[in-house]
């Protein structure tokens, strides 16, 4: 169980029930759930209020996960991790004691909410439109000006920058973006749990920027034990991501980690201040991994906040380019090695046809091979 659910689908077990407080439950969240193979939800809020349609609880149906939804936030005070839950329909036991009642969703209820949720969106894109303009309002010199930013020891001009965001398939953008890592060698820019994205696909963030809440203390200490062999390679910076009143989730543990990072104030998400980095530093180009590419996923999110990041796309598009654009025009570049081995494999094919074809060099090979046969013999013989 946890109030946050991007936090516990990094420890879900399958066949656990997961125990959550999360209203408008988002595609990305859903998805993380059904990954990790839980047996059923109970939300202590209601997986969706009606101020947009979103598509978490739709989700969690087609993958055959009950979502027992609405049981109210006492639920979170009678309920301890790792306790046995039973689910009898809309009702929730701790052993024989009943904890909560809630609604039982069927793909019916879910599609009414839909609806419902559907003919209210156009309240929903004129309060979007009023954040973005408030955004921009307050975050002009961020934007415009990249007040605020920090210095890093990396590079980034003239380079390509890979910022990639624990979001929509993000897991297929990096799966087809390999080629590309390999040959360009892109800045690798993990947004909170992002850098756990590129560490499970074998590679090293060389930057990791967020909150710190969704983020591992396992890739947090990688950064750390980067920094201190970093004489070779440049370290992996940590960028903490505050709130306007100061506020940052992972400050805390980044503390106690004894893990050095830089700080940067800014109202909208860390997607925004990962994009605005990578631009301001003089990022030749900005591929965008699991990230937010349309209306439906801005709100699906459910944030005012994520206003921001539709203002920031706005404002770095030049450069910004989308993973699955990238894999569809970059042509993998044939390297030296692959390209020795080929004519090494073409060559030694091509003896062996000759020496199947022609009996004279057939009997060449074959003293050939008696000669090495008797050099063995021999140096065995003297050990």
């Amino acid at each position: 169980m946890d109030g946050r659910t991007k936090r516990l689908v990094s420890r879900a077990l399958p066949g656990d029930i997961a125990v959550i407080d999360h209203e408008d439950l988002d595609r990305v969240s859903a998805e993380g759930l059904v990954r990790a193979g839980v047996a059923a939800v109970v939300n202590a809020a209601r997986s969706t209020t009606g101020r947009y349609p979103n598509l978490g609880p739709a989700i969690l149906l087609e993958a055959g996960i009950p979502l027992v939804d609405g049981v109210g936030p006492l639920l979170l005070r009678k309920v301890r991790e790792g306790d046995r839950i039973r689910l009898e329909g809309d009702r929730v036991h701790v052993g024989e004691r009943l904890v909560g009642v809630g609604t039982l969703q069927t793909p019916e209820s879910v599609r009414r909410a839909m609806d419902e949720a559907s003919a209210g969106l156009a309240d929903r894109l004129d309060s979007f439109a009023r954040n973005t303009v408030a955004f921009m309002q307050h975050e002009r010199d961020l934007l415009f000006g990249g007040s605020g930013l920090p210095e890093l020891e990396h590079d980034l001009s003239g380079r390509p920058a890979l910022v990639v965001v624990r979001g929509y398939d993000y897991k297929q953008d990096l799966a087809v973006l390999r080629p590309f890592i390999r040959d360009v060698r892109p800045v690798l820019v993990g947004v909170d749990g992002g850098a756990d994205a590129l560490i499970e696909e074998g590679y090293v963030p060389d930057l990791i920027v967020g909150d710190m809440d969704s983020v591992t203390d396992r890739a947090l200490r990688l950064a750390a034990r980067r920094r201190r062999r970093w004489r070779r390679r440049r370290p992996t910076e940590v960028v903490l991501h505050t709130y306007r009143n100061g506020f940052a989730p992972g400050r805390a543990r980044l503390e106690a980690l004894g893990i050095p990072y830089k700080t940067v104030s800014a109202a909208g998400t860390s997607e925004d201040v990962a994009f605005l980095l990578a631009h301001e530093k003089g990022a030749e180009l900005i591929v965008a991994v699991g990230s937010h590419g349309n209306l439906r996923e801005f709100l699906d999110k459910g944030r005012p906040g994520m206003a921001s990041t539709f203002l920031v796309r706005l404002r770095v598009g030049e450069i910004l380019m989308d993973a699955k654009g990238v894999s569809r025009v970059y042509a993998p570049r044939v390297r030296a090695s692959d390209a020795l081995l080929m004519i090494g494999a073409a060559l030694v094919a091509a003896l062996v046809v000759v020496a199947v074809a022609s009996p004279a060099l057939r009997l060449f090979v074959t003293q050939l091979f008696e000669q090495f046969r008797q050099w063995l013999f021999h140096l065995k013989e003297l050990f």
